[in-house]
């Protein structure tokens, strides 16, 4: 599949998106750009708060048996962070849902 346009991909700062591997292919391919995220930038990767929340919580010193058992408190993690609002406020704010989100208004005549 070719998709026409370039490309940008942004990557955390996991060991395999920083191979020189991946650096030279990026530079041999002026369609394809990286963008790489600083070490720790919850602001700009949400998902960081949820991990921090679930890697103190629930999957805190646990040896896990199986890939059924990583699944399941996963899941009951997520729902736990999800049905309690006061652990969305130990979120960076940029990434919690705004309670009253703000809507253009339609202009009606105009239409």
């Amino acid at each position: 599949m070719q998709l026409g346009a370039p490309i940008i991909v942004v990557w955390d700062n996991l060991n395999t998106h920083r191979t020189a591997g991946l650096r030279d292919y990026a530079a041999d391919h002026d369609w394809l750009t990286i963008v790489q995220l600083p070490s720790y930038s919850p602001d700009l990767n949400p998902v960081e708060g949820v991990w921090s929340l679930l890697r103190r919580g629930p999957m805190a010193n646990t040896a896990f048996t199986d890939p059924d058992h990583l699944t399941r408190t996963l899941r009951r993690g997520l729902t736990h962070i999800q049905r309690h609002p006061e652990l969305n406020r130990r979120l960076p704010h940029r990434n919690r849902p705004d309670p009253q989100p703000r809507h253009p208004k339609l202009n009606r005549q105009g239409q």
